[in-house]
């Protein structure tokens, strides 16, 4: 569903937009992303609204596939938060070691002290932090919207799975361009 309406407590999650991940080979060019997620947390932050900055530090402890995800922490240069999006005072930060930005963290207790009843979505992976993401504050009452021209992932098909299935059923999508027509002045 396309995005309509944004309600009058919305919050802003940006998920992995760090130093580590925007260097990646993705489906669609993570600058582009970035500069739509910047664009995204200004106009919230004119508007008054939160803006809530995720980040990844390591994988959840206990691991034991051998893989590469049983790396329980990463360097610290490596879970920067990009520049571009001008991290402020203001803003709500989120450091996690899960998939999803809920599990684990503060995040749901910072949404309900500030009132929030609705989030927008945007940021890297597509199919793995933002789609946990949404799944999560869907699945926590929260009115979902993905900025869809604002997520990427490293899997072009998991990305469109995601964006054309899984994000039309938890709430509504739009551009970012469209979102930000429909904060307040």
């Amino acid at each position: 569903m396309t995005a309509t309406t944004l309600d009058p407590r919305t919050a802003l999650v940006v998920i992995d937009l760090q130093s580590g991940i925007v260097g990646l080979p993705t489906a669609h060019p993570a600058d582009g992303v970035v500069a739509r997620s910047a664009r995204l947390a200004a106009g919230f932050r004119k508007a008054g609204l939160p803006v809530v900055l995720v980040n990844v530090t390591g994988v959840a402890p206990g691991r034991t596939d051998g893989g590469p995800a049983t790396v329980t922490s990463f360097p610290a240069e490596w879970t920067e938060l990009v520049p571009e999006l001008d991290r402020q005072p203001e803003d709500i930060t989120v450091s996690k070691r899960q998939w999803g930005a809920f599990y684990g963290t503060g995040l749901d207790m910072e949404l309900r002290r500030r009132g929030v009843t609705q989030i927008v979505l945007c940021g890297i992976s597509t199919s793995i932090g933002v789609e946990s993401t949404a799944r999560d504050a869907y699945e926590h009452g929260y009115h979902v919207t993905v900025a869809t021209d604002s997520v990427t992932d490293t899997d072009l098909a998991a990305h469109e799975r995601s964006v054309g299935t899984i994000f039309p059923r938890l709430g509504e999508t739009g551009t970012a361009d469209e979102i930000l027509a429909l904060l307040p002045a």
